[in-house]
């Protein structure tokens, strides 16, 4: 079931450019825990991000990558710290409150950037590089930052894609080193990150046709579900 979700989550993600990780941690976080599930994902992440940077490379805006990344990756580091260090239950209700508020604060970041500098994106990468650590799903709130930089198409793209992988790789550096992803929790996020890229190329023709507004409300549909299910699941686990 999971595999199956994740090359959906892969056809939507590659449409939209993001989403993924919420059709999937609702699914991870039961099985799995959100200390534990929000490692797996950082995996899956790392791989999608991989191929849509090697797929652009010679695309890349460097100084854009290290703006974001230099100040992203301490910031991923406390982020994670905070994430492994949380009473039992707390993650997965500050998890559900996030993934719910990223609905109206993904609209509100489009209103408010319309232009940054290279400084001004320093201070997003470290407010997201702390999110991300925390709470994994923050792809929504980032783009609006590099679209703001000028970036398009291929340059957008594989920014993108390489600022969040390395503070990816920090993340899931951080984890192993306190003790809270394994072997194991690596071959479940190695699977499911080639289910996703494998959704997102198999599966994409099939959605190719439906206009961006209507998966964009969808997305915003599905995130608003996503958390209401992860923080009532929370709720549960510190009852």
């Amino acid at each position: 079931m999971l595999l199956v979700t994740a090359l959906g989550a892969g056809a939507l993600s590659g449409v939209i450019g993001t989403g993924a990780s919420l059709l999937l941690l609702p699914l991870l976080v039961p099985m799995f825990g959100a200390v534990e599930a929000i490692p797996i994902m950082a995996v899956a992440g790392f791989m999608a991000n991989l191929s849509r940077a090697l797929a652009w490379r010679r695309s890349i805006a460097w100084k854009a990558v290290m703006a974001y990344s230099l100040p992203g990756i301490p910031a991923a580091v406390f982020g994670a710290y905070t994430l492994v260090h949380m009473p039992r239950g707390w993650p997965e209700v500050l998890l559900g409150l996030f993934i719910m508020a990223v609905v109206p604060l993904r609209r509100l970041v489009m209103k408010a950037i319309v232009s940054i500098n290279l400084v001004q994106m320093a201070v997003v990468g470290a407010v997201i590089g702390f999110l991300t650590g925390l709470f994994l799903s923050t792809g929504p709130l980032s783009v609006p930052a590099f679209l703001a930089l000028g970036l398009v198409r291929g340059a957008f793209i594989a920014t993108e894609a390489m600022a969040s992988l390395i503070v990816q790789m920090a993340k899931i550096v951080s984890f192993h080193e306190f003790g809270a992803i394994s072997m194991v929790d690596l071959a479940r996020g190695a699977a499911i990150g080639l289910a996703l890229m494998l959704g997102t190329f198999a599966i994409r023709p099939l959605v190719a046709r439906i206009r961006d507004h209507h998966f964009r409300v969808m997305m915003d549909v599905v995130t608003l579900l996503s958390g209401l299910w992860l923080l009532v699941f929370g709720l549960f686990q510190t009852a």
